[in-house]
C-alpha cells in the first residue's frame, strides 16, 4: 500500500511520530472548527488537509497548540 505523502517526508518536518500524530490531530480539529464557524463546506477531510500542510512545511509543532489543556 502506497501512502502519500510518505512518512519520511512528514518526519523531515516533525521527526517524532507521536508528536506528528498530535500535531495533525490538533490542526485537523482547528480546520474543522473554522469551517464550521464560517459555515463553509470542506472539499477534503480535515486530517488530509493537516497532513498536506505538514508535508509542505506550512505548519510545525510551534504553529499548533499541543498542550494538554485546551
Amino acid at each position: 500500500m502506497m501512502l502519500y505523502p510518505a512518512m519520511t517526508t512528514l518526519n523531515e518536518n516533525i521527526p517524532n511520530r507521536y508528536l506528528l500524530v498530535n500535531v495533525v490531530a490538533r490542526r485537523a480539529r482547528q480546520i474543522a472548527e473554522a469551517a464550521d464557524e464560517e459555515g463553509t463546506r470542506l472539499t477534503e477531510k480535515p486530517v488530509t488537509s493537516a497532513i498536506n500542510e505538514v508535508a509542505e512545511g506550512a505548519i510545525s509543532t510551534g504553529d499548533v497548540d499541543i498542550s494538554i489543556n485546551r
